[in-house]
């Protein structure tokens, strides 16, 4: 039978001691989320209510009182 072998100081730096590749896999993460993040964005600003009310706003502002 396979016994674990104890985590010495030495084996705990040879096991996780490495993190190459962290910081990439950091990037893809924040960069799928921003991905899902914009495709949320268009599919509410493609809805005609959003898009009255945006044009409604910049109307507003256009208009001189």
């Amino acid at each position: 039978m396979n016994t674990i072998p104890p985590l010495t100081r030495r084996r705990a730096s040879q096991l996780f001691g490495d993190d190459t590749g962290a910081a990439t896999a950091e990037y893809v993460i924040t960069t799928m989320a921003a991905v899902a993040f914009a495709g949320a964005l268009v599919f509410v600003l493609r809805s005609d209510e959003v898009r009255g009310i945006l044009t409604d706003m910049v109307r507003r502002a256009l208009t001189v009182s």
